[in-house]
């Protein structure tokens, strides 16, 4: 399966194709920062599984991650692992934003006070434990 989606102008478009590694919704401090959200969440794909269009700029968010944005309209897109192996696509950004469901929450030790999370999924203070 091929799921495709873009930015809020347009100028970046993108392919993943298969089944995202998993679908998380991020609570920690830099996700928070780098989003200008409550949250991150995000469907993770192996790189070679994505085919990204049009002019991106990065941001170093830490020695692991670069966050990649469009250059026009700034629309935050993936959080990419720069050691080559995957990438975290936003779910908003999907053209069928419904296409991901999440299955749990991680770092929620950082999430929001005020977030609630209702949901009944799994929560974790950290990440997933292995």
């Amino acid at each position: 399966m091929i799921r495709e989606g873009g930015c809020l102008c347009g100028a970046v478009r993108f392919k993943a194709e298969g089944e995202p590694v998993n679908v998380r919704i991020c609570h920690c401090r830099l996700c928070q920062k780098a989003m200008g959200s409550p949250f991150f969440a995000r469907a993770l794909f192996d790189q070679k599984m994505l085919t990204v269009e049009g002019d991106t700029a990065r941001y170093a968010s830490s020695e692991a991650l670069d966050r990649v944005f469009c250059k026009i309209c700034g629309t935050r897109l993936f959080g990419w692992r720069k050691n080559g192996t995957v990438a975290g696509v936003a779910l908003a950004v999907f053209d069928d934003r419904n296409a991901f469901v999440p299955t749990e929450h991680i770092w929620v030790a950082e999430k929001i006070d005020w977030v609630r999370l209702e949901d009944g999924l799994p929560q974790y203070p950290g990440t997933v434990p292995s």
